[in-house]
C-alpha cells in the first residue's frame, strides 16, 4: 500500500478533459489482470469505469497493486493518457482513455463475494441476494433500475412543485383505516394494550389537507400494508401521493397524464397513444376479461412501448360474502352526480358507480384515485349502505365527519405507485428488482432478520405476551 499527498477527487465519468494530467479517483476495483510485467485494473465509482495500468519500473508500486483484490475500495493517483488509436474501445466510457497508475491507497479490503456482481445476479437465489442486497446492488442492472427510480420521482417532484403543489409528510403513527388490506400494527408502551397502526395510504390526512386550505399537495408517500405476497405486490410500496382542491375527475386524470407523460418521454421512452384512452369497467372487462389491460402489440412490447389508459366508472359497492356490501376501492370517494341520490337513499346499490379513475399501463395497475366525498351526509351514507351503525360509523371516521363540519372544498386526488410505474420502464416482472431493499417471498427482510420475537423486556414494558403455537 502506497500513500501519497492528498489530492481533490475526480469522478471517473470526467476524467475525459484531463488527458496529461494527474488525477486521483476513489471507487473499487472492478477488475486486476496481471499480464507478465504489467498490471491493469478497471475500476469503477458511480460515474463510470476506466482502465489503469501499473507500468514496470517501481517495485514498490507494482508489489503494492499486485496485493490489491477484486471489490477492494481505493484511491488512486495517476496520469490520464489517450489510448493508442488501435486500443481505442469506442462503444465504452473512457474507451479513449487509461489511468497511468502513480499510487494506490487501499481504503477498504474486500473478501471474495459470495457471488458475482459482474454478472446478472437475477438468477442467483432469492435468499441469497437478499441476505447480502448490499452485493446485490453493485451489479451493473440493480444499479441502473434504482437510479432510474430516483429520476422517475424526481422528474415527477419537480413537475408538481412547477404545478405549486405544496410537498407535506404525514404520520407513519396513526389509526387503523379501511382500505381494504390488512394493517401493520405497532403497541403503544405509553398506552398499554392499544395499538397504533401504520399506513396503508396517507388517504384520511390529506383530506384533511384540503379542509386545512392547502388545495394542492403531494408526497412521496411509503404505504404499509399486510397482505399476500406477489409478483408485483409487497408489504411496503411507494406512491406518488396527490391531492386537488375544486377539481373534477378530469382535472385530476389530466394533470396526472401530463405529469407522467412528461416523466416518461423525458426519459426517454415511448408512449403507445396519447391523450390515454379512457374506458369504462363494464367496458374492459367485456372486452379484456379484467380491469388490468395490456393494449401493446407483440411489436409493442419488443419496443419497450408504454401503453397507458384510463378506466373509470367503477361500481361503487360490491357483495361480501356474508351477503352484505363493502366497497370496492375506498368508502371516501364520491359517486357519479347522477347516483348521489341512490347512495342518499340506500337504493339501487348494487348499480352504483363512483368517480374511482384507475390508470393502467402494460397490464398492471399504475395508479388509481377518485373524487372524495367532503360533506358529512355523503361519507354517513357511505358507511350506512356497508351495515355500519351510527356508533360504528362515528368511531370509524367521526374524525373526518367533525372535520367536514367547518367546511371542506370539493377535492380529489391520485396515487401512482412507484415500483408498478418502473417495472413498465425497466422490463423487470418483480417488484423486488426496483426497490433498494426488499421482503422476500417468505415475508422476511433483507439482510436484516425480521420478523423476529421480541425480548421479554420488551414485551413486559409494551403488556404484552406472546403464546407460541405448538
Amino acid at each position: 500500500m502506497l500513500f501519497y499527498e492528498y489530492m481533490e477527487r475526480t469522478l471517473i465519468g470526467d476524467l475525459g478533459p484531463h488527458i496529461g494530467e494527474t488525477v486521483a479517483i476513489s471507487g473499487f476495483v472492478d477488475v486486476r489482470r496481471d499480464q507478465g510485467k504489467l498490471v491493469f485494473f478497471d475500476f469503477r465509482d458511480r460515474s463510470g469505469t476506466v482502465q489503469g495500468v501499473v507500468l514496470p519500473g517501481d517495485e514498490a508500486l507494482m508489489t503494492s497493486a499486485k496485493e490489491v483484490r477484486n471489490e477492494y475500495v481505493v484511491t488512486v493517483t495517476g496520469i490520464v493518457n489517450a489510448r493508442p488509436e488501435k486500443n481505442v474501445q469506442a462503444d465504452k466510457v473512457n474507451g479513449n482513455i487509461e489511468l497511468e497508475i502513480k499510487g494506490i491507497e487501499v481504503l477498504s479490503e474486500a473478501e471474495p463475494l459470495p457471488f458475482d456482481t459482474s454478472t446478472d445476479t437475477s438468477v442467483i437465489d432469492e435468499s441469497v441476494r437478499l441476505k447480502y442486497r448490499y452485493l446485490d446492488l453493485r451489479s451493473e442492472r440493480m444499479q441502473k433500475n434504482i437510479k432510474m427510480r430516483s429520476e422517475y420521482v424526481r422528474r415527477c417532484r419537480e413537475f408538481l412543485f412547477e404545478k405549486d403543489f405544496t410537498e407535506i409528510e404525514t404520520p407513519l403513527l396513526t389509526e387503523s383505516t379501511p382500505e381494504g388490506s390488512r394493517d401493520f400494527v405497532v403497541p403503544s408502551r405509553l398506552n398499554p394494550g392499544k395499538f397504533y397502526a401504520l399506513p396503508q395510504s396517507p388517504q384520511q390526512y390529506k383530506q384533511l389537507l384540503m379542509t386545512a386550505g392547502f388545495e394542492r399537495y403531494f408526497q412521496t408517500a411509503r404505504a404499509l400494508r399486510d397482505e399476500d405476497l406477489r409478483a408485483d405486490r409487497g408489504f411496503e410500496h411507494t406512491q406518488i401521493d396527490l391531492e386537488m382542491s375544486y377539481v373534477t375527475m378530469e382535472d385530476v386524470m389530466n394533470t396526472a397524464e401530463e405529469m407522467v407523460t412528461k416523466t416518461v418521454e423525458g426519459m426517454g421512452f415511448t408512449i403507445k397513444q396519447k391523450p390515454f384512452p379512457r374506458i369504462t369497467y363494464k367496458e374492459a372487462m367485456e372486452k379484456y376479461g379484467s380491469d388490468k389491460f395490456d393494449l401493446r402489440t407483440d411489436e409493442d412490447k419488443e419496443k419497450g412501448i408504454l401503453a397507458y389508459a384510463w378506466v373509470v366508472n367503477f361500481p361503487f359497492f360490491e357483495k361480501t360474502d356474508e351477503g352484505g356490501w363493502t366497497f370496492t376501492h375506498n368508502p371516501f370517494s364520491m359517486p357519479i352526480p347522477e347516483h348521489v341520490e341512490w347512495l342518499m337513499k340506500g337504493e339501487h346499490l348494487e348499480d352504483i358507480l363512483t368517480t374511482q379513475y384507475d390508470l393502467v399501463c402494460n397490464g398492471y395497475e399504475s395508479g388509481g384515485g377518485s373524487i372524495r366525498a367532503h360533506r358529512p351526509e355523503i361519507l354517513r351514507a357511505t358507511y350506512k349502505a356497508m351495515g355500519y351503525s351510527e356508533e360504528e360509523t362515528e368511531e370509524s371516521v367521526g374524525h373526518m365527519i367533525e372535520a367536514f363540519k367547518y367546511g371542506t372544498p370539493p377535492h380529489g386526488g391520485i396515487a401512482l405507485g412507484v415500483e408498478r410505474s418502473l417495472m413498465n420502464l425497466t422490463g423487470e416482472t418483480y417488484l423486488r428488482e426496483v426497490q433498494s431493499f426488499p421482503m422476500t417471498r417468505g415475508g422476511q427482510t433483507s439482510v436484516m432478520k425480521a420478523p423476529k420475537f421480541l425480548e421479554d423486556k420488551q414485551l413486559k414494558e409494551l403488556g404484552l405476551k406472546v403464546e407460541k403455537k405448538d
